[in-house]
């Protein structure tokens, strides 16, 4: 049996984050209802790339879901909602603070009506402090939480990240909060409000640079060990104009790649410093003298944290991902659609494909005791659909 068999997730979210969240309990084997406005929705849907009219970022995130729609202005979708939540072990919510609240649908509101309900909320800044009822996206979170400032090279802005750091990290920490609610709701019957903040969630993959602040040292952007300020940790193009990763951080495997290339190895190597920059352009040029698979068949031979810079196509077809599993083709009835596991996806599972927006509307309503001729005077009302 699946570990979170039984748990029953309300999902209100949108976009990256919360998706993602509700993404992972699905996998492991929660029931996720999304619920969706009147309009357009989770409003990832159609936002390009398509595949069949939707979404592929949408179709990736939100497998193993069902769909019900839900006005959450008008009183009967929120006296709907009211009767939903008491069926349900979590809802998750993405607003910023107060949305709900005007809704007449505040956390207390919620949790009076389910006093076992955990409620999760995930949002940039979290429900309290100065910026709380701000906007803002990964980017913003990651340069007000001070990680953007340890991105190198130094001389000019820090570079934008080529992935959603924050919004993913966001996500696995609803997962966790919500996983430690439900183990509290187990000792106590009681639910709880978990406030999740996307920008401290993102704090902790710097936490090394922050331990350097800690301990009165300002590390220098592009200048210390872990951030691009030796010449054993970095990234170096190769002979046919591919690259190579090297993070030869420890002395043995230091000493195991400098001795494959014939560097006379001195342990100022991996100390920062002026000598540096003489020492990255010796690497370039050895490393400039070999195609990259030519480099790959050397890291088999060494143990030395050597590893080659795949793109996103050669990492789907990569041997070692192929392995562990983690790209397959879920079915659906217009053809197979690819998907990507999470870490904690069962590798065997079946899965079931996104829901349309809407799908699941009335089967959700039944389950939650409305009748059909409630479902029709709500179908009236404009309330769902």
């Amino acid at each position: 049996m699946a570990p979170l068999a039984g748990i029953k997730v309300l999902d209100l979210s949108r976009l990256l984050p919360g998706p993602l969240a509700s993404l992972v309990l699905a996998d492991l084997g929660a029931s996720v209802d999304k619920v969706e406005d009147s309009a357009g929705g989770d409003y990832l849907r159609v936002m390009p790339p398509h595949r069949d009219g939707t979404s592929s970022v949408f179709l990736a995130l939100n497998r193993n879901k069902r769909s019900a729609v839900l006005d959450l202005k008008k009183a009967k979708g929120k006296e709907a909602m009211l009767r939903l939540v008491r069926g349900y072990d979590v809802l998750l919510e993405q607003f910023r603070p107060g949305v709900l609240d005007r809704l007449g649908l505040s956390h207390e509101t919620l949790r009076a009506a389910n006093p076992r309900l955990v409620v999760c909320a995930l949002t940039g800044y979290g429900q309290s402090g100065p910026l709380a009822h701000r906007a803002g996206h990964d980017l913003n979170y990651l340069a007000r939480a001070g990680v953007l400032g340890f991105q190198g090279p130094a001389g000019g802005p820090p570079t934008v990240p080529g992935f959603q750091l924050a919004d993913v990290s966001g996500g696995l920490y609803a997962v966790i909060g919500i996983m430690g609610a439900l183990m509290e709701r187990a000792r106590t019957g009681q639910g709880a409000v978990v406030d999740v903040a996307m920008i401290e969630t993102a704090m902790p993959f710097a936490i090394a640079g922050f331990g350097l602040l800690f301990g009165g040292h300002s590390p220098a952007r592009g200048a210390e060990a872990l951030l691009g300020g030796i010449a054993p940790y970095g990234t170096y193009a190769t002979k046919d104009g591919k690259a190579m990763s090297l993070a030869a951080l420890e002395p043995k495997f230091w000493m195991a790649f400098s001795q494959g290339v014939g560097h006379e190895v001195d342990m100022s190597d991996l100390v920062p410093g002026p000598h540096q920059a003489e020492l990255k352009a010796k690497l370039a040029k050895i490393f400039a003298d070999k195609t990259r698979d030519e480099w790959v068949a050397f890291a088999k031979e060494r143990d030395c944290c050597l590893e080659p810079v795949l793109t996103p196509e050669e990492a789907m077809a990569d041997e070692h991902l192929a392995a562990r599993k983690m790209f397959f083709e879920m079915p659906s009835p217009s053809g197979p659609i690819p998907q990507m596991r999470t870490p904690l996806t069962p590798p065997d599972r079946a899965h079931a494909a996104p829901p349309k927006q809407g799908e699941h509307t009335d089967v959700i309503l039944r389950e939650a005791g409305f009748g059909e001729e409630e479902i029709a005077a709500l179908r009236v009302d404009g309330a769902i659909r």
